[in-house]
């Protein structure tokens, strides 16, 4: 297991192992912290030479599970598991349809603007969200590892005979995937394979990949995201770490100030605040009886604490059982570590 790094000017260093780090802060030498459910080390003193390796994050997309894994030369440093972001496509529709059902009635309210987003280049909620979520992602995992190259197994669109230009043009898959290829060459330097590829890299190393696609396991999807990585920075011929972090979205709800099918009168029930007393959703504190939760919404009856896997532990609490800690970007939880 190893601890990411930060240096006292706030620059990422290559990670230590977790006796190192727990002797440094045994010392005073080092502060902890966590971000998003990682260990992390903030060194207290000046280093005289912050030398740092090659570190590369390959990603291998997916419809449903993605696999990224922080890889060096030496070592496998980390292995994320992310559901993919879908269903803000059916979402803005909804949301079209109440739109427009809002403007038939006969109540007050404004006229129709022209289209601000005529003629403007831009890409669909969907689209945007789905690429976009790897992205924070990989921004994440940069606030923790000194990051220089990301390795993206390449995927394409299925085209339909005698019309290849036009679905390749105007695919949603194509599109964003050259919108998220453009915003990593910005920040660091960007390798693709094809999927046969990574096959190849897979069958020669003599490394299995599960059929179970959802399964949160080492070899489902993490597998192709360590060959990946493996392709740029070479090393070891079998992983060296196949601990499994999964992580997923956290359902944010903006801009719904009321629920959408009317409730027994014909009412539309607010749907919940954000904010509460100083206190905001999706904050991790520590209760004294649930232990590690986050704040889901907020009641006339209290506090709404949900577990960090999405189940639902109580409507009630209290501000005053309540410890702060951080605010969270996503769900995490841990999965299982596959033999190799």
């Amino acid at each position: 297991m190893f601890v990411p790094v930060t240096s006292q000017t706030g620059q990422k260093l290559m990670p230590t192992r977790a006796n190192k780090a727990g002797m440094l802060i045994k010392k005073g030498l080092a502060t902890p912290y966590w971000s998003n459910g990682i260990f992390c080390i903030r060194l207290n003193y000046v280093t005289e030479a912050e030398y740092t390796q090659d570190i590369v994050v390959g990603v291998d997309p997916g419809s449903q599970k993605e696999g990224f894994t922080v890889k060096s030369e030496s070592h496998t440093y980390l292995n994320v598991q992310a559901d993919a972001h879908s269903g803000v496509g059916e979402k803005v529709e909804k949301r079209r349809e109440l739109r427009r059902g809002r403007r038939s009635r006969k109540c007050p309210n404004r006229k129709n603007r022209t289209n601000r987003l005529a003629n403007r280049a831009r890409i669909p909620a969907g689209t945007r969200v789905r690429w976009d979520w790897k992205l924070r992602i990989l921004e994440w995992l940069s606030k923790l590892y000194p990051v220089t190259h990301v390795c993206v197994e390449d995927i394409k669109a299925r085209t339909i005979e005698r019309a290849q230009k036009w679905n390749t043009s105007f695919s949603p898959l194509e599109v964003g995937k050259q919108w998220f290829y453009t915003e990593i060459r910005k920040r660091w330097e960007l390798r693709t394979l094809q999927g046969w590829q990574t096959k190849e890299i897979r069958d020669r190393l003599g490394l299995k990949k599960s059929s179970k696609k959802l399964a949160e396991t080492f070899d489902a999807h993490c597998v192709d995201s360590w060959c990946l990585a493996y392709h740029t920075v070479a090393g070891d011929n079998l992983p060296d770490n196949t601990t499994l972090f999964c992580i997923s979205p956290i359902p944010i709800r903006r801009r719904e100030l009321h629920r959408q099918n009317p409730q027994k009168g014909g009412k539309r029930p607010r749907y919940g605040g954000t904010t509460f007393n100083g206190l905001v959703k999706n904050t991790l504190v520590k209760h004294i009886k649930h232990g590690l939760t986050r704040i889901s919404g907020f009641g006339k009856t209290g506090i709404s604490l949900y577990s960090l896997e999405g189940k639902r532990l109580c409507q009630n609490a209290k501000i005053s059982d309540c410890k702060v800690l951080t605010r969270l970007n996503f769900n995490y939880r841990s999965g299982v570590s596959s033999p190799t």
